[in-house]
C-alpha cells in the first residue's frame, strides 16, 4: 500500500534560501505489519540467504550464562496487548482479562532464561534496489542490502552489534530454508515484527545541530510566529529510512571517520522504532491519519523496535570503500 508524507507545513526555503543547497532526498521505508518472503524488502522478514553460507552468530554471546526472553513469549505478549487495545471497553475498565494479565506477567523479567549455545544474529532489514532506487552502493551489480544484529546489548555503546551485507540476488541459486533463530533475546526491543515496506522518497534538511549558529538562531526566532518547529516538522524525516541527513538529537554532531582509512562517512540506513510521535506528527502519512492512539504502538510503531530510550540507530559507510567496516551511532 502506498504511504504518502503530507507536504511540509511551510516551504522553509522561502524564508531561509540558504537551506536549499543543503537539501537531500531520503527514502522513508514505512514498515507495516505483513507477511514478507525472501523476495520482499522488509524489516523483520526472512533473508535471501545462500544455503552454503554460514549464518552469522555473535562472538560475544556464547555459552549459557547470558539471560534473555524466549522469542515466542515476547511475540505472544505483543499479540495479547494488541488484541486488548483493539477491543472496545468502557471508561475505567481493565485493559486485560485476568487470564491475559497472567500470561503477560509471565513474560516479564521473571521469565528470563539462559541462552543455550551461540546466539544467531536476528534478521532486521532486507532492501532490494529494485524497490528503493536511491539505495546507495557501488556499481558492482549488488542489488540487495541485508542487516542483522545480535539481540543483546553490547558494552561499548549499549546497542546491538550489527552485521551489514551486500549481495547480488541472482547469485543466490540455493537459498536456505529456515534460518537459525536465537533461543533467547537479551533485549525484547531488538526483536522486530515482520513488516513489509512501502518506500517513499522525500526531501529533508539538516538537523538544527548541523546548521551555523546564526542560522539556527534566526530559525528559532522565526518558529515563534509560524506555529512549526524546524527540528520536528521541517528538518530530518523520522522513522526508518535510507540515506538522507543524520537525525542528531541528544548530542551535537561530532567527527566520525572510517576506522580503516580515515575517510568521511555516508549515511546509509536509519532504524527507528516509530515513524511519528507527539512532536513529529506532521510526518504521519496521509493513509495513517486515523492511527492516533498514543498509548499503544500503532501503525507508526509496527516493527516494535526500540533503540535506547526511543532513539534511532544509524549506520554509516566509508565514502572511499564499501569494503571497509561500517560505523553505527545512536541519536
Amino acid at each position: 500500500m502506498v504511504r504518502t508524507t503530507p507536504p511540509r507545513p511551510v516551504d522553509v526555503t522561502m524564508y531561509f534560501p540558504e537551506l536549499k543547497p543543503l537539501a537531500r532526498t531520503t527514502a522513508r521505508l514505512h514498515p507495516r505489519a505483513g507477511d514478507p518472503t525472501t523476495a520482499d524488502s522488509s524489516i523483520g522478514g526472512p533473508l535471501l540467504w545462500p544455503s552454503r553460507e554460514p549464518w552469522p552468530t555473535c562472538p560475544d554471546h556464547t555459552g549459557s550464562w547470558h539471560l534473555g526472553y524466549a522469542p515466542g513469549d515476547v511475540r505472544q505478549r505483543r499479540r495479547i496487548l494488541a488484541e486488548a487495545w483493539s477491543r472496545p471497553r468502557a471508561a475505567g475498565a481493565e485493559l486485560l482479562t485476568e487470564e491475559e494479565r497472567a500470561v503477560v506477567e509471565r513474560a516479564g523479567d521473571e521469565a528470563r532464561i539462559a541462552q543455550d549455545g551461540p546466539v544467531p544474529m536476528v534478521p532486521v532489514a532486507q532492501l532490494y534496489a529494485a524497490d528503493i532506487p536511491t539505495l546507495p552502493g557501488p556499481d558492482d551489480g549488488a542489488d540487495l542490502l541485508q542487516l542483522l544484529w545480535c539481540p543483546f546489548d553490547h558494552d561499548e555503546d549499549y546497542l546491538p552489534r550489527t552485521v551489514l551485507l551486500r549481495r547480488t540476488a541472482a547469485d543466490v541459486s540455493d537459498p536456505i530454508g529456515t534460518a537459525p533463530r536465537p533461543s533467547v533475546i537479551g533485549n525484547d526491543d531488538y526483536l522486530p515484527e515482520p513488516c513489509l515496506l512501502h518506500p517513499e522518497t522525500v526531501t529533508e534538511y539538516p538537523a538544527p545541530h548541523e546548521l551555523p549558529e546564526d542560522l539556527t538562531g534566526r530559525i528559532r526566532a522565526w518558529e515563534k510566529h509560524h506555529g512549526v518547529v524546524y527540528q520536528y516538522d521541517l528538518g530530518v524525516a523520522p522513522g526508518c529510512k535510507v540515506g538522507g541527513h543524520p537525525p542528531w538529537s541528544f548530542s551535537d554532531p561530532f567527527p566520525m571517520a572510517c576506522a580503516e582509512c580515515g575517510s568521511g562517512l555516508l549515511p546509509l540506513l536509519t532504524i527507528d522504532g516509530r515513524e511519528w510521535d507527539g512532536g513529529s506528527a506532521s510526518w504521519r502519512p496521509v493513509e495513517d491519519s486515523e492511527a492516533t492512539d498514543p498509548s499503544f504502538p500503532d501503525a507508526g510503531g509496527a516493527t516494535h523496535l526500540n533503540i535506547g530510550r526511543g532513539y534511532s540507530l544509524q549506520l554509516y559507510v566509508c565514502a572511499a570503500s564499501w569494503e571497509h567496516p561500517h560505523v553505527q551511532n545512536m541519536q
